[in-house]
């Protein structure tokens, strides 16, 4: 990511999220500005908004649980939503589910019920009548988690990402996208960073 094209970045605060949307062929790049920080991402169809981002069909139908360049990313209805066009960082995780109240309840031993990734994606997504109940598995852009081959273990690591770099996703239908920097202290290193974001419509 060139400095010129960081300058036309949204910021998404730590431990917050935003709602966009955006056009068949629009493209969204997902940026990690000061490395190691992770970034929720769920994707409706505009157009009908039963329709989103699936975790099982895209995996399902790439044979693989780590996507990156040339795959595709389906929904729950097996339709394309979107193609990952480019992807500096290479590991993403589409396994999890945001992190939540409860999951820094049960794992963090937590009691100031913070409203996690899931709770800052359904306020960002409120305007659009999604609720929490509506949020599905992400697509965890930068989360890095290992799966042991015998056992099925699974371990949060440190995100593989460096400063600046990012993944170009390209819509392939109209999408409402909701992003988090997140909330998380596994996913991003205990290091509550932000995420930025860049729009490139399509003929623009």
């Amino acid at each position: 990511m060139t400095e010129a094209a960081a300058h036309d970045c949204t910021r998404i605060s730590p431990c917050s999220a935003q709602a966009i949307e955006l056009d068949e062929g629009d493209e969204l790049i997902v940026i990690d500005p000061q490395g190691q920080q992770v970034s929720d991402l769920v994707a409706y169809n505009r157009d009908d908004l039963d329709e989103y981002l699936s975790s099982g069909r895209s995996i399902d139908y790439a044979s693989k649980l780590w996507l990156t360049t040339g795959d595709l990313l389906y929904s729950n209805r097996s339709r394309v939503m979107f193609d990952i066009v480019e992807d500096t960082c290479g590991r993403h995780d589409f396994t999890l589910t945001p992190c939540s109240k409860d999951t820094f309840s049960i794992i963090y031993g937590e009691t100031e019920g913070r409203p996690g990734c899931e709770g800052n994606l359904a306020m960002a997504l409120a305007p659009y009548g999604i609720g929490v109940d509506r949020v599905p598995i992400a697509f965890n852009v930068f989360m890095n988690v290992s799966v042991d081959g015998d056992t099925g273990r699974i371990a949060v690591l440190p995100p593989r990402s460096k400063p600046g770099d990012h993944i170009r996703l390209r819509a392939r239908m109209p999408l409402v996208v909701a992003m988090t920097a997140c909330s998380a202290g596994q996913s991003n290193n205990f290091q509550y960073k932000p995420i930025d974001y860049r729009v490139v419509r399509k003929g623009g």
